[in-house]
This record gives structure tokens, C-alpha cells and sequence, in this order.
């Protein structure tokens, strides 16, 4: 894939990211310290993407026509479905922007189809999920119990950042709402998907960024698509940047952790101040548990994502 279609790609994925006309000052921002953030890692200026997208100095059509193989404009249909559902489940504008999108890119049949129908059905899955045995309100919390819940999460959310596959790449985001769940179920809160959205956004987790963060990184090392190299090229050329999952997944628990057993008292700028500071143990633990997250991922297959995050 050549330099000028991973250009366009990122720069519908973008697209699809504010195609929904509703995104809040906090993910607004967040999307732009992930652009300014890949700008800095290759010859592409990502940065310049994200400006020319929010000025609406690029279309839709011209963009679309700028991708010539059949891979490509497969991957940036795929890319841009995950990154309209990262949040949830799509919305009339995003929908819209997706049909727009199809009809551009020529694409149509059964595998266009399944990959929406795939990405629909991880954002629509609940988040709620069981406790640690024994925890809730009045109960006491095994808190070694718990920290192996977190870093068994963590692992399977480092394992996936592995994996080839945009589906892949998003499934990451359900599993992290699903943990601070059960950590704030655990401690005998009982969240919704609209109070852990916020919880993450507090601590300057995206969602939709969070999803262009990863896949940008693997569009830009050559590993997202699984085109002309698969997932043991990918567990070797990986190995250096994987581990951004397996960090903000293990900070988040623990984060949750501290929020939840203190009774929610954390302010904004102590949650936040919080996690970064979570988030660079975390980032210290990578190389100690690469070797895990590789054989984790070596179980796994896009084709029981689904469930993997039902069960995760």
C-alpha cells in the first residue's frame, strides 16, 4: 500500500469520525492529540489531515477515487464502519455517510455486508457483566482477585492490538467498558454505558480516538488489513508499539479501581493526573507481558471476536 492511500484512508476514517456532527469538546480534542500524535511517526502529517477534514477542504468522492486496488478501498470501508460504531451503535448521519461512502468506493456483496453487520453487533452488545464472586454492596472485595481481572484484560486487549483486523482493533474499546463495569460492580455501583463513557472520556480516553489511534498506527506500520502479511508479521513488527491497549486497559482498571473503593470522590483533574500516572506504569509493565500477549494472541480468530467480547 502506497503512501498516498494511506493517506486516504486516514483521512476518511476522519471523516467518519465527525460524520455524526456530534462529537463533544473532550473527543474533539482527543482527536486531535491522536493526528498530531501520528503526524510524528511517519511521512504522512496527520495533523494536516484532521485540518483539511474539520474545514471541509476534501470530498468524499475524490478521495474514494484516489484508492485504485480492491484491498484498499475494501480496508478504508472497514476502517471507517469500526470507527462510526467505536462509540456505539451508528447514528442516521453515520449511516448515511457509510451508504455515501459504499457507493464511492464501488463496493458492494456479502463481505461488505458481514463486516457491517459484525461491527453493528459489538457495538450493540451490553456492557453489563458479573462481578468478582463474593463482591457488591456490603460485601468485601478481593482486591487480588480483582487486579488479576485487570491484567487478564489487559493481556486480551494487547493480544487484539496484534491482530491484523480492523474488527480486531475495535473490539478493544467494548472489553475496556466491560472491565470498569465489573470493577464499579464490584465495588456496588451498577453502571450505565453513558456514566462509563463519561468515567473514560474523564481520564482522556476517546472512543472513536482511541479506535484511530490503534488503527492509524497499524495503517501506517503496514499491518492493519492483513494484506501481504498476516498476524505472524505482524506479532514481529508489532511487538516495538504494541502495548498502547495493554496500558490504557490496565490503567483503567486500576484507575476504576481507586474511583470506585473511594466512593467516586476522585475530582476531574485528580481522575485525569490519575490515569497518566497509571498509564506509565503500565506503559513500563509492556515488555514483561509481550510474550503473554502474543500467545493470547495466537488463540485468536476474527471470526469469534464477537465472542470474545461477550465473554470478556
Amino acid at each position: 500500500m502506497n503512501e498516498q492511500e494511506q493517506k486516504s484512508i486516514l483521512t476518511l476514517g476522519l471523516m467518519a469520525a465527525f460524520a455524526d456532527g456530534d462529537k463533544d469538546e473532550r473527543e474533539r480534542g482527543e482527536v486531535k492529540r491522536i493526528a498530531d500524535a501520528l503526524a510524528g511517526e511517519g511521512a504522512i502529517n496527520v495533523a494536516a489531515l484532521y485540518q483539511d477534514v474539520l474545514l471541509r477542504r476534501v470530498d468524499l468522492a475524490s478521495v474514494a477515487r484516489s484508492l485504485e486496488s480492491a484491498e484498499s478501498r475494501q480496508l478504508a470501508y472497514e476502517m471507517a464502519v469500526c470507527v462510526c460504531d467505536a462509540d456505539g451503535v451508528q447514528s442516521p448521519a453515520e449511516r448515511a455517510f457509510l451508504d455515501s461512502l459504499r457507493s464511492s468506493l464501488g463496493l458492494a456483496g456479502q463481505k461488505v455486508e458481514v463486516h457491517t453487520q459484525q461491527a453493528e453487533a459489538i457495538a450493540a452488545l451490553p456492557i453489563a457483566g458479573a462481578a468478582l464472586a463474593g463482591a457488591g454492596a456490603g460485601a468485601a472485595v478481593d482486591e487480588a482477585e480483582l487486579d488479576k481481572a485487570i491484567l487478564n484484560a489487559s493481556i486480551l486487549n494487547g493480544a487484539l492490538e496484534l491482530l491484523p483486523e480492523s474488527l480486531a482493533t475495535m473490539a478493544i474499546i467494548p472489553l475496556q467498558m466491560k472491565l470498569v463495569y465489573r470493577v464499579g460492580k464490584s465495588y456496588g455501583y451498577e453502571l450505565d454505558r453513558g456514566h462509563i463513557k463519561d468515567f473514560l472520556a474523564t481520564a482522556g480516553v476517546g472512543l472513536t480516538s482511541q479506535y484511530l489511534e490503534q488503527a492509524g498506527r497499524k495503517l501506517l506500520g503496514g499491518l492493519l488489513g492483513s494484506i501481504g502479511g498476516g498476524l505472524l508479521r505482524g506479532l514481529g513488527r508489532q511487538a516495538v508499539s504494541s502495548g498502547m491497549s495493554f496500558a490504557s486497559t490496565w490503567a483503567l482498571g486500576h484507575v476504576a479501581k481507586r474511583y470506585y473503593a473511594g466512593g467516586r470522590t476522585l475530582s476531574t483533574q485528580m481522575l485525569r493526573e490519575s490515569f497518566d500516572g497509571m498509564l506509565g506504569e503500565a506503559k513500563g509493565m509492556r515488555e514483561r507481558y509481550l510474550p503473554q500477549m502474543q500467545e493470547k494472541a495466537r488463540t485468536l480468530n476474527v471470526s469469534t471476536i464477537l465472542d470474545t467480547v461477550r465473554n470478556g
